[in-house]
């Protein structure tokens, strides 16, 4: 359990909230396993109706905890081991609308959730980026298929390699998101669209999205990625990336095979 998570359940809507602003919402193994139980519990318990994500201060989340991140690989953990694939699984599983509330910064696995939520509601100026390239790594969350597929292989692939945020004016606008608020509307707009699902029938949303997505198709490619991300984690360029990262430097890729 992680004290930097907390659940929260009224009418029909179980409210997930990252609760570790002095770290721009990091997230640590811990908190994976923290929010792989509260998503199950929204799958699972039939007074949920509806998950809302959202976040305390100003960022959605920074993304990987990387310290936490670099401990864990240097331990010799497989992507398996990791907390994140209880989660990631647990995404591709739920069968229930999911909805999110973004401000601020929405880094790696905090933009790729997002393409595992029904309605996301980002602020204007919200920035959305996955720098998997810049850490010499690979994408997860079935991003690299999940992504493509609502923006188009060249505005993907831009977004992977180059890891160049998007606000989210541009989020809406290019299908990622479903509202683009001023920040201080996020929170209301997203909890009324949620109270407006969960008002409905329960039992046809469910089968709706059931229909609309291949969750024993996203988990094998979740697999697959996790295994093109694990033999990235232990490689040269993710080591030089990493370093790179905690000096505050550029990496220096000009020796990379």
């Amino acid at each position: 359990m992680s004290e930097h998570i907390r659940s929260e359940l009224a009418d029909g809507v179980l409210t997930v909230t990252l609760d570790r602003a002095d770290k721009k919402n990091a997230i640590t193994q811990a908190m994976y396993s923290t929010l792989a139980e509260a998503t199950e519990r929204a799958r699972t318990d039939d007074a949920v109706r509806v998950l809302l994500l959202r976040a305390e201060g100003d960022s959605f989340s920074a993304g990987n905890d990387i310290q936490d991140f670099i401990a864990l690989g240097s331990q010799g953990a497989g992507p398996g081991d990791m907390p994140v694939f209880r989660f990631l699984k647990a995404l591709a599983d739920l069968d229930k609308p999911a909805v999110a509330a973004v401000k601020g910064r929405a880094v790696g696995i905090g933009l790729t959730m997002l393409l595992h939520c029904d309605l996301v509601v980002v602020a204007e100026d919200a920035l959305l980026s996955v720098p998997f390239v810049n850490l010499a790594l690979a994408p997860e969350a079935a991003s690299s298929l999940l992504l493509p597929a609502v923006i188009g292989h060249q505005r993907a692939f831009e977004l992977f390699a180059l890891g160049e945020p998007l606000d989210g004016r541009t989020a809406l606008a290019w299908g990622i998101a479903n509202r683009a608020v001023p920040a201080d509307q996020v929170e209301a707009t997203a909890a009324e669209l949620a109270a407006k699902v969960a008002a409905r029938a329960p039992n046809s949303i469910r089968k709706t999205k059931r229909l609309m997505r291949d969750a024993e198709g996203l988990w094998a490619l979740m697999q697959r990625e996790g295994e093109a991300f694990g033999s990235q984690m232990k490689s040269p360029e993710a080591m030089e990336a990493f370093m790179a990262f905690t000096q505050k430097r550029a990496p220096d890729f000009s020796k990379a095979g």
